[in-house]
């Protein structure tokens, strides 16, 4: 799935921003669409966005009523995540926009909406007449993470989950509440804390990423309703927590009491990001395409600080790949 992991460290240094980050307004870089079963992941770390012009340039990306949204938010750094991430996801979709169509887009002409069950989308009632790429898209963030996954036509879903994740009761506990009787077997078989702690963390990122690729949330999706499965490829693996030097398994779907409200059409990747966290990746498969249910996820990955600088960091120390890659 991680077949963008060979190549070579891109940066591209903006001089919209430089470091000196002036306010006049800035053109925008056209970017190449993913292509069919691609995802691209942007990323942001919040600590690296201190300069408060930046922040307010994002501010002005945004339409009125997401200005109001972020605005309410009292707690500071809770609102700059959520300005964070809603000034990168216009800005890329402004970015794939003109390297469809080659006009310029004002971000601020975007509008958002969220389904029935609270995950965000583009409303595509007020934004029709712009012609835009059908992009899907989906975000997640922790307290020092950002991300931002994008898909042509698939929906997807992504969670990301600090490292140091401290789970206040036992885990095993814990995981009878939410998790599959599976997966809870797979988690009591590891004896060592620390590496149960964090198979628990990427199990739960999984989950998560799943039901937001179904588009249904937790709520309409319980995690006990279906199990994630680590399976062995021809490669030859073994479940997580297990010590190995072969990690060539792939991450598969089985619903158990609500198969109507899940499916297994799906494919998932599973990275370490930055050196501090797990995200997983859901994609749903387009059925319409010959040969896709066979084919593996296509990944690019991306450092960024909008308007200042963009890396891609596919094939280099800030990805690795734990589950789902070729």
């Amino acid at each position: 799935m991680f077949s963008s992991l060979h190549r070579a460290r891109t940066r591209t240094n903006m001089h919209f921003f430089p470091r000196s980050f002036a306010t006049a307004a800035s053109p925008l870089v056209p970017m190449q669409l993913p292509s069919k079963m691609e995802t691209h992941i942007w990323y942001i770390l919040p600590d690296e966005v201190k300069n408060k012009d930046l922040q307010n340039h994002y501010l002005n990306l945004l339409s009125p009523n997401e200005k109001v949204n972020v605005m309410k938010i009292q707690e500071g750094e809770l609102q700059k995540r959520a300005l964070l991430a809603r000034a990168l996801l216009c800005l890329k979709y402004a970015i794939f926009f003109l390297d469809v169509t080659h006009c310029q887009i004002d971000p601020q002409a975007l509008k958002f909406k969220k389904n029935k069950f609270g995950k965000p989308e583009l409303d595509l009632r007020i934004s029709s007449e712009l012609c835009l790429p059908p992009l899907q898209f989906n975000i997640s963030h922790s307290s020092s993470l950002i991300a931002c996954g994008v898909t042509m036509n698939s929906p997807i879903g992504i969670d990301v989950e600090e490292k140091t994740r401290k789970i206040r009761n036992n885990i095993i506990a814990f995981a009878k509440r939410f998790f599959s009787p599976n997966e809870i077997e797979v988690l009591s078989a590891i004896s060592d804390p620390e590496i149960q702690r964090q198979e628990f963390i990427k199990l739960w990122t999984l989950k998560e990423a799943y039901v937001k690729a179904l588009g249904r949330g937790f709520s309409a999706t319980p995690f006990k309703t279906f199990t994630i499965r680590f399976n062995r490829t021809a490669r030859g693996s073994c479940l997580p927590g297990c010590e190995t030097n072969e990690k060539a398994y792939e991450v598969s779907v089985e619903p158990r009491d609500d198969p109507e409200n899940c499916s297994r059409n799906v494919t998932f990747a599973l990275m370490e990001l930055s050196g501090s966290h797990y995200v997983a990746v859901c994609m749903k498969k387009d059925a319409n395409i010959r040969g896709t249910a066979s084919l593996p996820m296509k990944l690019d990955v991306w450092r960024t600080i909008p308007y200042v600088e963009d890396e891609c960091v596919a094939g280099t120390e800030a990805v690795s790949p734990i589950v789902g890659f070729a």
